[in-house]
């Protein structure tokens, strides 16, 4: 038997060892548990693989992202076969890992009940424990579609070979090259239980899968197209280990506690009624005094920086974006054209941009007026799929607080090294700190201008996003086809990572528009054009607020500051007082003269999660004086009534949190 010669490689390290033929990525790895595949050349690979001579071999950590999606994607195959030995019937979709989870789609009769992801649940238990080996097997197309002709869906992707999606999952079941399938095999007698088919890698066995849980089921188009059947989709999650599946559920409960949705009902702040549709929300007074509040702080620091405000319509005749290039790449976000003034097409808009450059080219501009900044509250609209629609963070009609800066090329990096201070510091303001950002470059297969402009443009960002000392993370390929971006990600409170604020250069609005300025020396200049957009849209920052903040929002963004509870009925007055000398202040105070009981009054103000309580008996009234509670229950007594109004508005113009 001869011998081959592989490196072994370790983060930095490599390690050349010489093994027999016929050697596996098991072999190589058997004293290290937490290896349950292998990467050669660069690809994925199952521990069963035989190394060949020349090659270098990785390990792959259950805990490392790749392990990670293996983990889970062998999971989705084990929650497919426990659903076909409960469900005979049920036929296979796609079963892709997703983040912190996977899951899989069923054609069924009928929609799973939460007893049927019970019982599919204790099934999976049972096939985890059989130690069932996964087995890669190469077929050709006619042979997979022999073995899988019950399996129409299958057959579909067998069919799209070459050509498959990653935005649908198709890509892990069939890619570019030869197709294969996975048979589960008994780990005793070696006997088919199940197959699929499936590019891999998958675990070693079945007993490789620690820990899991299934969480939910709902409907889903075949792959995410409504002109295609309604599937059945089964989610669950799945972890390296107990301990980590318990921190991911405890995790999943705080969130689904935060969730804007659930706070947005239960604090009164805004609703989507099915009259209206998807996706298009309204908001009630004390969600309007937020957002009210929110957007007034916000003018007043754009003034502060040297914007001037527009405000353009929301519909506009579809030329315009057919001028603007949006007809031809943004089609399908947006709504269907109406046809007006004898067949004439008009659109929602999606966009604000096209606009304001038309507000840029309504008269000629000198150098002298730039930079110019325009800024506007401009609500825009946009047909986002009903699957994907998410409360007020993926809705169909929102409102951007939207920029759109024009400047020389000479003064490109200033402006945007200001612009980002400024948008950072906004953020700071509304009280999120843990940021880093992520620089967006080209996609070689959809760009317009010249790759030396790209270039030029790329770099410069890069040095204005290293200069803010933030962590800055490549997206290779990721820009808009018409200019590099950076954008601002913010972790809120429990760690989830939200894209915020956006900052992109643009060299096809200015080219397409005709944009021209009259320079120095007299001869006619192209802008160049920033978009700024700095909450992304008013309602998805209201709904990440509400949710950093567990709906507890800082006193200057709270709906009712401070709310006076009087221990009898003979102390309203007093408090009513106390709160229209608030109001002079501009603060937002309530009293509660309701005929509950006090300790019911504080309660439900608890529940409103109000900043302040303002508790008044026969002693404060004698003295002159209230006393605080807090949200967390302290209480501060004998207060001056002066002191305690000065302390709220205090509390309220440095915009902290209590």
């Amino acid at each position: 038997m001869s011998d081959v010669r592989v490196i072994i490689q370790r983060d930095s390290e490599r390690d050349e060892r010489v093994v027999t033929t016929g050697t596996t990525a098991a072999d190589l790895f058997a004293d290290d548990r937490t290896v349950i595949a292998a990467r050669v050349a660069g690809e994925l690979k199952d521990l069963s693989y035989v190394v060949q001579d020349g090659e270098t071999v990785e390990p792959v950590e259950i805990s490392s992202p790749d392990g990670l999606d293996i983990l889970r994607h062998s999971t989705a195959h084990v929650m497919a076969q426990a659903v076909q030995e409960l469900f005979p019937e049920a036929k296979l979709g796609i079963g892709p890992p997703v983040r912190d989870g996977f899951y899989y789609d069923f054609d069924v009769a009928k929609p799973f009940t939460p007893d049927d992801l019970k019982a599919i649940e204790k099934k999976m238990q049972e096939i985890q424990k059989r130690g069932q080996r996964f087995a890669r097997r190469v077929v050709t197309d006619e042979e997979a579609r022999e073995e899988l002709a019950d399996e129409p869906y299958k057959l579909e992707l067998i069919g799209i070979k070459g050509s498959a999606s990653s935005d649908d999952g198709a890509n892990v079941e069939v890619g570019a090259g030869e197709l294969t399938i996975y048979d589960n095999l008994d780990a005793k007698t070696g006997d088919l239980c199940w197959k699929d088919l499936c590019r891999g890698p998958h675990l070693p066995t079945t007993r490789n899968i620690p820990a899991f849980k299934l969480m939910r089921n709902a409907a889903a188009y075949w792959r995410g197209s409504e002109k295609n059947p309604m599937l059945q989709r089964i989610y669950g999650t799945a972890w390296p280990s107990k301990d980590e599946l318990k921190a991911h559920l405890d995790f999943l409960a705080e969130a689904e506690k935060r969730d804007h949705r659930k706070l947005g009902n239960e604090l009164d702040l805004f609703s989507i009624p099915d009259e209206i549709g998807s996706g298009l929300a309204v908001f009630h007074p004390k969600g309007g005094i937020i957002r009210r509040t929110m957007e007034d702080y916000s003018r007043r620091r754009h003034e502060e920086e040297g914007y001037e405000f527009v405000y353009s319509p929301h519909a506009t005749k579809g030329a315009l974006f057919e001028k603007s290039g949006h007809l031809d790449w943004y089609a399908e976000g947006m709504y269907p054209p109406m046809q007006l003034d004898g067949g004439t097409d008009y659109y929602l808009k999606p966009m604000n941009c096209p606009m304001h450059n038309l507000i840029f080219d309504a008269r000629g501009r000198s150098y002298r007026e730039l930079p110019l900044r325009l800024f506007e509250f401009g609500t825009v609209y946009r047909y986002e799929k009903s699957g994907v629609v998410h409360g007020l963070t993926r809705a169909r009609g929102f409102t951007q607080d939207d920029a759109h800066i024009y400047c020389t090329k000479e003064q490109m990096a200033e402006e945007l090294d200001r612009t980002l201070t400024f948008v950072l510091n906004l953020l700071r303001d509304y009280g999120l700190t843990d940021f880093y950002l992520e620089l967006s470059t080209k996609d070689p297969e959809k760009f317009v201008g010249s790759d030396e402009i790209w270039e030029e443009a790329t770099e410069t960002l890069r040095q204005v996003a290293e200069k803010q000392g933030l962590p800055l993370v490549p997206d290779p390929g990721g820009a808009a086809f018409y200019g590099p971006k950076i954008s601002v990600q913010c972790r809120d409170a429990i760690g989830r990572t939200w894209q915020m604020s956006t900052v992109q250069l643009d060299f096809n609005l200015p080219e397409r528009f005709d944009l021209e300025y009259t320079a120095a020396d007299g001869s006619r200049q192209r802008p160049v054009m920033i978009h700024r957009a700095l909450f992304g849209s008013i309602e998805r920052f209201f709904a990440v607020l509400l949710e950093h903040y567990a709906g507890a929002m800082p006193p200057w963004l709270a709906p009712v500051q401070a709310v006076g509870i009087p221990i009898g009925d003979g102390h309203v007055e007093y408090l009513r007082e106390f709160a229209a000398e608030g109001k002079k202040k501009g603060l937002r105070l309530e009293v509660d003269a309701s005929s509950d009981r006090m300790q019911k009054k504080i309660r439900t103000w608890q529940k409103q999660k109000v900043p302040f309580m303002i508790i008044v008996g026969d002693e404060d009234m004698a003295a002159g004086t209230v006393s605080f509670r807090y949200r967390d229950g302290s209480q501060e007594n004998g207060i001056p009534r002066d002191e305690a109004l000065a302390k709220l508005a205090d509390v309220v113009e440095r915009r902290v949190q209590v």
